[in-house]
């Protein structure tokens, strides 16, 4: 019985580690930057779009859990989600993540295009907006 168990739980921990490694990837992230150990902070905060030091926090004890929850809701915001998907990583990630990884969802910049193409729109127009 104990090794029915160990074996779905460690096929729980891959199918965790591919849908993160999935959320990486569409963030445009390297995948394998998913299962580094601290790296993966400091990846997530970029993917959020918050400077690197946010990631440094998430080394902080009880400093973490502020963070980490406020990057997921804006790497969640950036997959065009809700906040109610946010709480849905917090209390299921088992669900959630894989969701986010293997669903429709795309990752989006801050201003709702495609990551980076805020940037080169504004290097192509002179930093002109359209109205």
């Amino acid at each position: 019985m104990a090794i029915v168990i160990m074996i779905i739980y460690l096929a729980l921990i891959v199918f965790m580690i591919a849908s993160i490694w999935k959320v990486f990837a569409k963030a445009g992230q390297p995948g394998w930057a998913a299962i580094v150990p601290i790296y993966n902070y400091f990846v997530m905060a970029k993917m959020a779009e918050k400077p690197m030091w946010w990631g440094a926090l998430c080394l902080i004890p009880y400093v973490n859990i502020v963070f980490m929850i406020w990057i997921w809701n804006r790497i969640v915001k950036r997959f065009g989600k809700s906040s109610g998907f946010t709480v849905g990583i917090i209390l299921l990630p088992f669900i959630f993540i894989p969701m986010l990884g293997f669903g429709s969802a795309t990752y989006k910049g801050e201003d709702g295009g495609e990551s980076g193409e805020a940037l080169d729109s504004m290097i192509t127009d002179g930093g002109e907006t359209s109205a």
